[in-house]
């Protein structure tokens, strides 16, 4: 960790404070740096915009997939101004950052009731013991699909 990584996490923790001050959403920011410079920024913006994915990190990671014109951030580094839930979790690893700082813990978030262990709990459980119901329904159609992006020559990989 440099004198740099912790200007990032500063910006990252004042994107949080200003989007809570604004009532934008809840207490979260996020900044996504290449090159030693900040790409983009994001605070958590669930209310505002009726959103329950934009979450500080996704926020961030679309304004810097947009900017960059790529869908990969491989070349980049987020910093977060908390331990990342499920879903940003899953879209970090979607977009294959470097690596990933972050300030808060799961744990400090729960205890302000952002609490996400019911969804670690979720993913845990069987497909037919989850809270909402998954039911599948054409299987067969939706496989041929698959099978046509299998075979298609002309896509991106990713």
């Amino acid at each position: 960790m440099t004198e740099r990584d912790k200007y990032f996490m500063g910006r990252a923790i004042a994107v949080a404070e200003q989007g809570m001050n604004s009532n934008t959403g809840g207490p979260f920011g996020a900044v996504v740096v290449k090159d030693d410079q900040i790409i983009a920024e994001g605070c958590n913006s669930v209310t505002s915009t009726n959103d329950p994915t934009a979450h500080a990190e996704v926020v961030a990671i679309r304004e810097a997939c947009r900017k960059l014109k790529t869908f990969q951030l491989e070349d980049c580094i987020i910093y977060t101004s908390c331990e990342p839930c499920p879903m940003c979790l899953g879209a970090i690893y979607w977009a294959r950052p470097q690596k990933v700082f972050y300030g808060c813990t799961k744990e400090d978030a729960a205890a302000i009731d952002f609490d996400d262990q019911f969804i670690y709990d979720e993913l845990d459980k069987g497909i037919d013991n989850r809270q909402i119901n998954f039911i599948g329904l054409m299987r067969e159609e939706a496989v041929a699909v698959f099978k046509q992006w299998e075979e298609k020559m002309d896509k991106t990989a990713y």
